[in-house]
Parts: structure tokens; sequence; C-alpha cells
């Protein structure tokens, strides 16, 4: 376990380095005479300045890039505005077969296969932070509306035939099978879909969240796409609420153990009701909130490399692709603070608890740390962790700024200051403020991981190679020493081990493999940080 006790207490968490074993350095070093008390102040001085310009770090160049990274993970028909140019048009027939277009979306991770479930979470996160932190994004501002419409199109395909939602895309225990560029696949293209008969709540509930919170990006930018999103993000949820079911049972065989729902599909659908309500005000969905809110409060199970537990410290610790109950509480604890008493707001109890299981000097604390401060729950591609809950710290944050609160930890005061201080040392650990020295993030700093788990980026491009590589043939690449030929830039990759290490192996697929999932919360994160450095 990670003592925090000192390291949180001050800025020089992200140098890794103290400026007291420094300092004693001069002063061993110096006649306390008056000439050398002003060397001494000088150089103290000039040693605070250089701590600082060491312990910043560029968040508008790694903003650019972790949104530059989602054009790497695009499905379908690529066009002209396309920056990372060694990515072509892949899956151009997805849905004929059975007379639907499913043409686009995103990759979710380093295979080739099309999952909405992850998919749709990361197209609400990009929302939530462009809703959040739009205003601080400047000139990426339109790419990252660009990079939420990439996924709201695909969405508007797969729940454009009533009582069906297109859950997938893709075979993935073939797909898994291979290791071939997304231009060259030749694996089966079968698309899956929840049905009436064969429901799936989670997954529809998420996809009307997605573009519940997308229409409100776009209201002020394109007004009848906005409404056109709201209209389905509607339509789908009802379908959702309606027939109540898991797609475990629909479609385990596919989905499962790839994005299987530990969870329940409850926080699923309350989730989407509250992004409904926020965007349209309309009563019902409120109170389907405050109705079903009491679900949230049962144990969670979470799958950790096979085996299923509760999660240490309860729901109300959890956020993700799976588990939205974090989320919930940080969201509806301002939507609903008009309507009901903050003291006694569920909402509000919940997120407070969350953040006192986040603070190193809790009494409550339910995560671990790293020597070198990186937060860490169990299960793979930890990086998600770091980069969802820093989101959900800063955005907090904010909410208690203008409601004038603080949040009590026993006898732990945690300010708003407090939570953005915390959610900066994961930002810094992540792009290089760490024991290795290293990003975690491709292309930002002079080092960072160079055999990324990714199919695309690991062979030759299409421009270099333009002869189809086959399944089998590019095993080769796979397990090539060699960097990889293709910089992901943007991608943050599952990162380093509890110990604070890292190898850059593409076998190491848990720590080496980037995410959709990982890069949406942090694309909000980084941009508020780019104007509160």
């Amino acid at each position: 376990m990670y003592d925090c006790s000192s390291p949180w207490s001050t800025d020089t968490i992200r140098t890794g380095y103290t400026v007291e074993g420094r300092l004693n350095t001069v002063l061993y070093s110096l006649r306390m005479s008056s000439f050398g008390r002003l060397r001494l102040v000088v150089l103290v001085a000039a040693m605070m300045v250089a701590m600082v310009v060491k312990a910043s770090q560029d968040y508008g160049d790694a903003l650019t890039k972790s949104i530059l990274f989602f054009e790497g993970q695009r499905s379908g028909k690529i066009p002209s505005t396309q920056r990372m140019t060694w990515r072509k048009d892949s899956a151009l027939h997805d849905g004929l077969q059975i007379g639907v277009d499913l043409v686009g979306g995103y990759y979710d991770a380093g295979d080739n296969v099309k999952f909405s479930f992850p998919m749709a979470f990361s197209t609400t996160m990009l929302a939530w932070s462009v809703l959040e932190f739009g205003k601080d994004m400047g000139a990426d501002l339109p790419r990252a509306l660009d990079a939420i419409r990439w996924g709201t199109d695909y969405f508007l395909k797969a729940t454009s035939i009533p009582g069906f939602v297109f859950a997938q895309v893709g075979e993935p225990y073939d797909d898994h099978n291979c290791w071939e560029r997304p231009e060259d696949m030749d694996t089966p293209r079968n698309p899956y879909a929840v049905s009436k008969q064969f429901p799936g709540s989670e997954l529809s509930a998420e996809i009307a969240a997605a573009l519940a919170a997308s229409s409100m990006v776009f209201k002020h930018v394109d007004l009848q796409y906005s409404a056109r999103l709201l209209k389905r993000a509607r339509m789908v949820f009802e379908f959702a609420v309606t027939y109540q079911g898991s797609y475990n049972d629909a479609l385990g065989p596919w989905v499962c153990p790839f994005y299987c729902d530990f969870s329940g599909y409850e926080d699923e659908l309350i989730w989407g009701a509250a992004w409904l309500f926020k965007a349209t005000k309309i009563p019902t969905y409120s109170k389907y909130v405050l109705d079903n809110v009491h679900k949230l409060e049962k144990s969670v199970m979470r799958n950790v490399n096979g085996l299923s537990y509760s999660s240490v410290g309860g729901s109300f610790t959890e956020f993700g692709w799976d588990t939205k109950h974090a989320g919930i509480n940080v969201l509806a604890s301002k939507l609903f603070m008009s309507s009901i008493d903050i003291g006694s707001s569920p909402f509000v109890i919940n997120s407070d608890k969350f953040i006192c299981s986040l603070l190193p000097d809790s009494p409550t604390l339910s995560v671990s740390y790293s020597p070198g401060g990186l937060l860490f729950k169990p299960g793979g591609s930890n990086l998600q962790h770091a980069t969802t809950l820093s989101f959900l710290l800063v955005v907090y944050s904010r909410y208690l700024s203008k409601s004038n609160r603080v949040v009590h930890c026993n006898n732990v005061v945690a300010t708003p200051a407090r939570l953005v201080q915390i959610a900066k040392g994961q930002v810094d650990y992540i792009l290089g403020s760490n024991p290795l020295n290293m990003s975690y993030m491709v292309g930002y700093g002079k080092k960072f991981p160079q055999r990324i788990h990714h199919r695309g980026s690991s062979l030759p491009s299409v421009g270099q190679h333009p002869q189809q590589i086959g399944c089998k043939e590019g095993s080769v690449y796979f397990g090539s020493s060699n960097p990889n030929p293709n910089e992901l830039t943007g991608a943050v990759v599952g990162g380093p081990d509890i110990k604070d290490a890292y190898t850059d192996s593409r076998v190491d697929f848990v720590h080496s493999e980037p995410t959709t999932y990982i890069n949406a919360p942090f694309v909000g994160v980084l941009a508020y940080f780019k104007s509160h450095p």
C-alpha cells in the first residue's frame, strides 16, 4: 500500500523527488554569511522554479494527441480530412449480408471487432468532456466534435430498425486468432443485435446515454442533427426500459468474455435516464432516476482474470464501461441539487463517499497507489481507472466549488483544490512524471511505448505494403521486437504494474493495449488542465 501521508501534501509528487534533499546539499555547501544567505535565497528560488518547470506537462499537446487517437480507431470509409494517414478504409461491407448499413464506428482497442457497449460509453465520455470542458479546448474543439460524431453517426445506423439494437460486428474469436490490419480483414463480419425477444438493456441504455449527451453537444452547432440524436435517444431508452434483460443472456457466446456485463443493467438504465433528463428536463426521466436509485446500493460484481467478486468499497466506488455508479452519482449530484436538499441527497452522499474512497489519507481509502503515485484498482488495463476517476474528481471539484462545499472523510477534509491535485498527480504520472520518466501516451514526450498491442500500428501500412497480409502472416510482426512502424499518436496504453514497472511488449496486452475508453475521459481532464495548469 502506498503511504501517501507526505507525497500527496506537496506538488513535488509529480517529479518523483523532494526539494528537501536537494536543499540540504545547498545548506551544507554554503557558509551562512550575508553573501551566502543571499546566494542561498537566489539558488532556492531558482531551484523551486526548476522544480515547477520539470513538474509541468504540455497539456495542450497531450489534448490534441488524445483526440487524434480516435482517428486511428476509425472503422469504415476514411474521410479526406484524416490526419492519421497510415489508416485507410476498412470494413466497408459491415451489415451488407442482412441489408443494414453498419459501416463506421470505432474499433474498441487493438483488435478489429466493433463492440457497441464500450463504444457507446466512450462516446458518452467524449460528449461529457465537451459539455464540461469544451470551452477550454480551443482549436481542438472541432476535432472533439468530429470524434463524437463518428460514434453517433454509427449509433444512428445501429438503432435504425425499430425493435433491434446492434451490439457487435465481427467474430471476436476468429479476429483474435489473427494478427492482420483492419484494411485486410478477411474474418467473418457477422452482425449481432438485441431485440424484444432477446433484450439487452445495458447496451441500449448506454447508447441512449451517448446519443442524449451528444445531442447537447451539437445543440448550438447543428440543431437538426442534435434533435435527431435526442429523438433516437428517447426511442432507444424506451426500448431498453420496456424490454428489460441483460445482453449477456442474449449474446453471451459472442460478447463474453470480452465485454460481458458484470454489474447488471440497472445502472445503465439510471445512467441513460439521467442523461435524458439533463437533455430534455422531462420529469418522467427524473422520476425514473429517483425511483430506481436504491438499486445502485447493491453490491457490484466485477470480473478480474475470469473470477467474479464484490467490488471493494461498495458500488459507489465504481465507474467504467461496465459500471456507471460513481458517474451517476456525480452527474446527478448537480442535476438534482435544486430539487433535493443537498445534505440528504443520495447522489451527494455517495459522491462524497466516492471521493473519500480515493483520498490517500482517507480512513475509507479503497484503492491502492503505486510507489510512484499511480492509482490502482483490480483488473487489467489499469489506466482506464486512472483516467475515468480523475475525470470525476475534476468534475466534482467544480460542483463542490459552485455549492461552496468540502468533503469530510471523518477527520480528513477534502477541498475542491485537493480533488484537482489528486487528479493532476494521475495526469502527470501518465504523461511522464513517474519513476520511469516515461509517458504512457504514444507520441507524447521523449520516451513512450513503442510496441503497443495494436494490429494496425504494428503491421506495415497499406501505403508501405499494398499487398494483403493474411491472418497468420501478421504473426511475425506480432512477435517481433522491433518498434511498431505506425505511430498511433495519442493512444494511452493499459499502463505499468503496481510497482511502476512496464514491459514494452505487444504480448503483454494487459499493459500495452490502448482502448477508446481509456482516452475518452482523458480528453476532458486534459482540456481542464490545459486551462488550469
